[in-house]
């Protein structure tokens, strides 16, 4: 009895995270042939070529650059979708309306009349397992996925130190 009690719990565990992340690929997947956006996919084998998002105007101590690696390394991949002179308000809500069903924390959410920004995160374990960035304005839209193994400190790390495509924006709202 025991045993399938820890059965299903495994299997509602792994059927919510692989939901959480079916609701993201969907989205990708629905705009994957739109000309409108350009779309960005950075494999884990990508993130172990970490000397190419390293600041190239910043000098590096060695032991600096081996921390960034290491860093990066744990970036499993990154997903993004953008598109420039949209009207990107309805595709933020339609990403706000997929994504509110599965399991992510607010961290930031930056409202005005032209633009809405958020950030928010899908934690595991204590560590954060994906930073999700949405922006939509009435002449943009931007989705960012960054799946990893981190802890807010790391993202705090890559925001200061690499050249990450969307970390510029987490960095002037920390």
């Amino acid at each position: 009895m025991k045993r399938s009690v820890l059965m299903l719990l495994l299997f509602l565990i792994v059927s919510g995270v692989q939901a959480q992340d079916d609701a993201i690929v969907k989205f990708f997947s629905k705009y994957m042939d739109d000309d409108r956006f350009s779309r960005v996919y950075i494999s884990p084998k990508m993130m172990q070529m970490a000397g190419g998002f390293l600041k190239s105007n910043e000098v590096k101590s060695d032991k600096e650059a081996e921390d960034l690696g290491e860093l990066i390394a744990k970036i499993r991949g990154i997903r993004i979708l953008t598109a420039d002179k949209v009207n990107g308000k309805p595709l933020y809500n339609e990403a706000m309306s997929t994504l509110t069903k599965n399991k992510y924390e607010e961290l930031m959410d930056v409202q005005d009349k032209d633009s809405s920004v958020k950030f928010m995160v899908r934690e595991e374990g204590g560590r954060v397992r994906e930073l999700l960035m949405i922006t939509g304005s009435k002449d943009n839209f931007t989705l960012l996925s960054m799946l990893g193994n981190f802890t807010y400190q790391d993202l705090n790390i890559l925001a200061d130190k690499t050249n990450i495509p969307g970390m510029d924006n987490y960095k002037g709202r920390k």
